[in-house]
């Protein structure tokens, strides 16, 4: 713990100011210009890969049951991944993934 509060007011700062810097290198520098193709082809995977990395540890690892796998969150995860493919619709599947979710743990107590 930082046992000093102007340590972590410097702290504070510096991700602010860091954070700030990276964004306007994005919005302020080069937003209105077109980026380059192989560039907005490699932006248009982030999300794609920013979210399972993001979900995946909440699945293999949930911190709910102290680290060890569930198999409610793995089918939920399953039938998300699931309806995902299948009807190419990332609401529907988010719904469905939650409706698998709290009717198993409704079901099944931990």
């Amino acid at each position: 713990m930082i046992e000093n509060d102007a340590k972590v007011w410097l702290v504070l700062a510096l991700l602010a100011v860091g954070t700030y810097l990276i964004r306007l290198s994005f919005l302020g520098l080069v937003g209105n210009r077109r980026l380059p193709d192989w560039l907005a082809r490699t932006l248009r995977f982030t999300p794609v890969a920013v979210l399972p990395a993001l979900v995946a540890p909440l699945i293999l690892w949930p911190e709910a049951t102290g680290g060890t796998f569930d198999p409610v969150r793995g089918a939920a995860a399953a039938t998300t991944v699931g309806v995902g493919l299948v009807t190419r619709n990332t609401v529907l599947a988010i719904v469905c993934g939650g409706v698998v979710l709290f009717g198993g743990l409704w079901l099944i107590p931990q």
